[in-house]
């Protein structure tokens, strides 16, 4: 008996490298991501600069001035985690904070932090981007 696509058992697809974009123009940014990139489990981890990265939108489909606005996670399954989403997922990669992201996602405080992150980031994205053109945009054509 030959099998078919409905009795076949598929492979598991492999497991994508989570994916962080960050503002490498940010000072704030530049020190949390560099702080994270020293953990022995960040090498897992692929760490995207979006201002030094050309090819951002081709690669992964994201536009720079949408994560210039919000951080972006891609999970192991190519889902796109942004903001505090995005925390809690990298925080799932990197040993010592996995229980934070785990309490965070437990006591349901995912909102709490997004409203937060919100704010913040609303602020960031004005100091970065002056007459509606990111600085992101501006180092790149600088080039």
């Amino acid at each position: 008996m030959s099998e078919t696509p409905e009795t076949s058992e598929r492979a598991p697809a492999k497991a994508l490298r989570p994916a962080v974009l960050f503002d490498g123009g940010c000072p704030l940014c530049r020190r949390e991501i560099a702080h994270y990139r020293k953990l022995r489990a960040a090498q897992g981890v692929e760490w995207v600069d979006i201002t030094a990265t050309e090819e951002l939108e081709s690669r992964f489909g994201v536009s720079a001035e949408a994560a210039m606005a919000r951080f972006h996670v891609r999970d192991t399954e190519g889902e796109w985690q942004t903001g505090a989403a995005g925390f809690v997922e990298l925080w799932s990669h990197l040993g010592p904070y996995r229980w934070l992201g785990r309490i965070v996602t437990g006591l349901r405080l995912v909102p709490l932090l997004e409203w937060g992150y919100v704010r913040w980031a609303s602020r960031r994205l004005r100091a970065r981007c002056v007459d509606e053109t990111c600085a992101v945009t501006a180092a790149k054509q600088s080039r």
